[in-house]
């Protein structure tokens, strides 16, 4: 949810550090949320080295729905 949380730009390396992970496991991550439309990547114009990550449409309604479902059951939490 970084990425829809925190302004872009976001690259593998950036989200890496944010998250204290390695960037394998990033990239894993964005394969399978890639796969589920959820983020797309593309290489950095100026820089060749970075792919950037962007929102989908289809991700931010994801993001918004899973607010709205957890949301919907707070009352079923203890506090």
């Amino acid at each position: 949810f970084t990425i829809y949380l925190d302004p872009p730009p976001h690259t593998v390396r950036g989200l890496a550090a944010r998250l204290n992970v390695t960037k394998p496991v990033i990239t894993r991550a964005l394969d399978t949320m890639g796969a589920l439309k959820l983020v797309s990547r593309h290489r950095d114009e100026l820089d060749k080295r970075n792919v950037l990550i962007r929102r989908t449409v289809e991700g931010a309604l994801f993001v918004e729905r899973f607010g709205d479902g957890i949301i919907a059951r707070a009352h079923e939490l203890p506090i």
